[in-house]
């Protein structure tokens, strides 16, 4: 890339936790990153900075992207910036835990909303760019639980599921215009949302994983700026388990 013609880079949920870490793990002088953040999320300044402490640049938005108007308003100022989008991350996610029988209809659908839909919303739309430039990168955060299931957990289970044939799917529709998909799907990472975990559900948790350790927001960060890299040019429509042998 010139100085001119960055890199533009759009992550979904990038204000904390793995979306920060994807931001860093992209960061540079040839790359701007776009990423969004949901209301009264006060992360977003700071992972801007340490975008900029890293040698890149970032532009942070508020951004629900389940709702198909705020994501479209969202790409069209990425474009109407940039011109282009060269990577898109779909890594927004929530969890709303609770076993069949008890789960609320709203517990159902606002994460297969926010999970599922909402990277349907970003993908759709970044791939009209895409399309045209002859040219992407799109990445899709899974997880292990959407191969292998989770009890207490079957709006998430089938929002990530869902995100995995979805990705398979765009890979196919998209590979004639030079636009590849895959997806990273994380085992047990340690962050805000498995620290509330109680300490037998994290002690049965590690008991899976083979390698004895939680994984880091940095060992997704890193499938996924491989992803990103030229070096991946020829893998499409493929699922990289990122879980210290959790599931194989």
């Amino acid at each position: 890339m010139t100085e001119q013609v960055k890199r533009t880079v759009v992550v979904t949920g990038g204000s904390r936790g793995i979306g920060r870490s994807i931001c860093l793990s992209l960061a540079g002088p040839d790359t701007h990153i776009f990423f969004n953040y949901f209301p009264a999320d006060d992360e977003a300044p700071k992972t801007e900075q340490m975008v900029s402490d890293a040698g890149g640049s970032a532009t942070s938005v508020e951004v629900d992207v389940a709702s198909a108007e705020d994501v479209k308003s969202f790409f069209e100022k990425v474009v109407s910036e940039t011109g282009r989008i060269d990577v898109l991350v779909n890594n927004a996610g929530i969890t709303r835990d609770a076993l069949l029988v008890r789960m609320k209809d709203k517990d159902w659908e606002d994460v297969i909303d926010i999970n599922l839909k909402g990277t349907f919303n970003c993908t759709r739309i970044a791939a009209k760019t895409m399309m045209k430039q002859r040219c992407g990168t799109i990445i899709n955060i899974a997880s292990v639980v959407g191969v292998m299931g989770n009890p207490g957990q079957a709006n998430y289970v089938a929002s990530k599921a869902g995100i995995i044939g979805f990705t398979k799917a765009v890979a196919r529709e998209l590979a004639s215009r030079n636009v590849t998909a895959n997806a990273v799907a994380p085992g047990f990472i340690d962050t805000e949302m498995t620290a509330s975990l109680s300490d037998k559900a994290k002690e049965a948790m590690m008991s899976q994983v083979p390698l004895g350790r939680m994984g880091t927001p940095e060992d997704v960060a890193a499938a996924v700026a491989f992803l990103a890299s030229e070096n991946a040019a020829y893998l499409t429509g493929q699922v990289i388990h990122v879980n210290g042998g959790m599931y194989m």
